[in-house]
């Protein structure tokens, strides 16, 4: 009898607690490894190579002045080893969820299958029990936004943008992210309801008009205070951008962006009227 993806998170916890042996197929092994090693090695190499702009399915719920820079060249801020380490981890954890789907016994088909939405490219991670899903690994602050269903509101990174354009190309609207929490392990299944879901070809539309631009859109966020100080920080979306130096080259009376390193990590101030009585960094990513 075929499973519904209703008992994924429930079926990939009794894989752990299940006193039954279970077998794994080898297939599903070699799959497994094979993108863990392909995620490693692309992660070391392709670092180090210039990438030409192109507007991908992935890119087009990033906020607008974002995907501008992207679109034009625009000078990346260099991510730091821990950060791009980071990343890694995340990927892997993601291929991990998919091996436990089919540990499981739940379908899992056209993994990493290309999709095409008014002209622009992307590629699904799987369609698991008939449901187009996109798998994500996220800190206990982003998973809480899946659990919750509150990525709907709160959604920086443009994941619900992302998905619907997946959902128009592949002519399927039972969609859906399965996300982990990196720090306790807790997996969650959040379903998007095609009512909740974008009309991707009219935002390709959109951003195909506004890169033709001389000059950027709006900044995607304005600057926060900082406590009490006058100081006025990044606001957190803008902290992770690729963009933020060449965006916010502006900033401190065209210094740029400051960063101090907080016991809790670094802190990027826009506006500094109280100098931070903690080390300042330079050449911060």
């Amino acid at each position: 009898m075929a499973k519904s993806i209703d008992t994924l998170v429930e079926d990939i916890y009794c894989l752990f607690t299940n006193k039954e042996e279970i077998k794994i197929k080898k297939e599903d092994l070699d799959a497994f490894a094979e993108a863990v090693v392909s995620s490693v090695a692309s992660s070391i190499s392709e670092v180090r190579k210039p990438r030409e702009p192109s507007l991908r399915l992935s890119l087009i719920g990033h906020k607008d002045r974002k995907i501008w820079y992207e679109m034009n060249g625009a000078e990346k801020t260099a991510l730091s080893a821990p950060t791009l380490i980071k990343f890694l981890y995340g990927d892997i954890l993601e291929q991990l969820l998919i091996l436990f789907c089919k540990v499981a016994g739940h379908q899992v088909k056209e993994e990493q299958a290309e999709l095409t939405s008014n002209g622009v490219r992307g590629h699904k991670d799987a369609t698991v029990d008939g449901v187009l899903v996109d798998f994500k690994s996220a800190s206990p602050f982003g998973f809480k936004k899946f659990k919750d269903k509150t990525i709907l509101n709160d959604d920086p990174f443009g994941y619900i943008a992302q998905i619907s354009a997946y959902s128009d190309a592949d002519n399927n609207t039972d969609v859906g992210f399965v996300a982990i929490d990196k720090v306790s392990g807790e997996i969650c299944f959040c379903p998007i309801d095609d009512m909740e879901l974008i009309n991707s070809a009219s935002r390709i539309n959109d951003i195909r008009e506004f890169i033709k631009n001389d000059k950027p859109p709006k900044k995607c966020y304005d600057p926060v205070p900082d406590g009490s100080s006058g100081n006025l920080k990044l606001h957190i979306g803008c902290n992770f951008c690729d963009y933020k130096h060449t965006c916010w080259s502006d900033a401190n009376e065209g210094e740029g962006i400051r960063t101090f390193l907080y016991s809790n990590g670094p802190k990027n101030l826009v506006k500094v009227v109280r100098v931070p009585n903690v080390p300042e960094i330079t050449n911060a990513a």
